[in-house]
């Protein structure tokens, strides 16, 4: 296939509730300056009946009920992208398959590194789209979701930075969202201690040493960059950047770095730089916390509202794994991404979230089940009349969303609400 490939559509699930992190910081006694540089505002949260399976097809649904039934029977690629997996055997992307109704040629799987998973699996779609994809008449579609739940860290300065969500990308021939440059990008990749979830209810890590590697990873995958695309100016050749976010403020200083490696400005410059071209990434980010391997993909949303009508331009994209692995990586705008980005409704999918009380996440953290390995468990409505009917009433009754119903023999049993 010699014509563009890229992301057609998007599909964003932020969960039912958000707590306010102002109160969470004030209820946790967290230092207000070092608070500041969060740059955040709320988190999303995961119910005790959610899990990354319900947030993946969640976020998908929309994307799929605007398809008709040829275009949903082209889609031949499903990849889940997650450090919240819930077997270590089975993908949770065939639970995904079913509940979308997706074609049974469709091959699928689950992939795992950490944030950058969910750039590795679209730049796996592309590479498929453009080979296998089009002997496929009318050309092959991959589904790319990325879906994490967060296990808070309590009474630390992660814990309000920690979000759960899910967005899933339909990558195709016709990029309405963003075409995707080919060549254009840089890698770079070490091993290194810096977070990890030794079990499926942890997480933990070195947060200075995280900080340190994001840092020489953007650095050295920019250098891979223009290596590949040729000497482009930092400042001149990007009319917006989505990066990684773990938190407003460590991209906020992963920007002045690059700034200054690269001789690109004063101070007060790399300010109104950053102000210009990388705030509008934060739109979202500010209001749902780290999602992980999906944080690059709701940057970019934030990225795209004030360029959605400037066909042609540029954003650069950076994504950082723990571990590590990371990517810097560019797409230009094509014509209509103004619809198509109005399509997604990552807003609307915000504003219609319920806001809880520090003392009422606490007893929903408190509450919730333990799943890793169950064998056979009550959840679903059984669970949210133990902990958040009123929650479940209000947001979820008759919405037709996905929920983990119960667990028989292992095996995870999902229904409609």
């Amino acid at each position: 296939m010699t014509g563009p490939v890229g992301i057609e559509a998007m599909g964003f699930y932020g969960g039912r509730a958000f707590l306010d992190v102002g109160d969470l910081a004030e209820a946790r006694g967290l230092d207000p300056k070092r608070f500041e540089n969060l740059l955040m505002r709320r988190k999303s949260l995961a119910l005790p009946f959610e899990d990354p399976v319900s947030f993946a097809v969640n976020a998908a649904r929309p994307v799929i009920d605007r398809l008709d039934p040829e275009a949903v029977a082209r889609i031949r690629l499903l990849i889940v992208a997650s450090e919240s997996g819930i077997d270590f055997g089975k993908s949770m992307g065939a639970h995904v398959h079913q509940h979308l109704g997706l074609d049974p040629r469709c091959r699928q799987f689950e992939i795992k590194q950490a944030c950058y998973g969910g750039t590795a699996a679209l730049r796996m779609a592309q590479a498929w789209v453009a080979s296998e994809g089009r002997a496929i008449p009318g050309g092959g579609r991959a589904l790319v979701i990325s879906t994490d739940l967060a296990r808070p860290v309590r009474h630390s300065y992660a814990e309000p930075s920690q979000g759960s969500a899910a967005a899933a990308l339909l990558v195709g021939p016709e990029p309405r969202l963003l075409a995707l440059e080919p060549g254009a990008s840089g890698v770079h990749t070490f091993e290194v201690a810096d977070a990890c979830r030794p079990t499926p209810e942890m997480e933990t890590g070195d947060a200075d040493l995280s900080l340190m590697s994001y840092l020489t990873c953007v650095e050295q995958a920019f250098a891979g960059y223009r290596e590949a695309v040729g000497g482009v100016a930092f400042t001149d050749h990007f009319a917006g950047l989505a990066f990684h976010t773990p938190f407003g403020g460590m991209v906020k200083g992963a920007h002045r770095t690059l700034m200054r490696k690269l001789g690109a400005g004063s101070g007060a410059e790399i300010e109104t730089d950053f102000t210009a071209r990388v705030m509008p990434s934060l739109t979202y980010c500010r209001e749902v916390g780290n999602i992980y391997s999906g944080t690059v993909f709701l940057a970019l949303a934030g990225a795209l509202d004030p360029l959605a009508e400037r066909a042609g331009a540029r954003i650069g994209l950076f994504s950082y794994g723990s571990g590590c692995c990371s990517e810097f990586y560019s797409g230009l705008i094509p014509e209509g991404a103004g619809d198509a980005l109005d399509a997604a409704g990552v807003a609307d999918a915000l504003a219609g979230r319920q806001r809880l009380s520090v003392p009422r996440y606490d007893a929903l953290l408190d509450a919730a089940p333990s799943l890793a390995g169950a064998r056979e468990a009550a959840v679903g409505r059984a669970v949210a009349d133990g902990a958040a009917a009123d929650l479940y009433d209000a947001a979820f009754a008759g919405e037709r969303l996905l929920v983990l119903d119960r667990i028989e023999g292992y095996r995870r049993v999902y229904a409609w609400s």
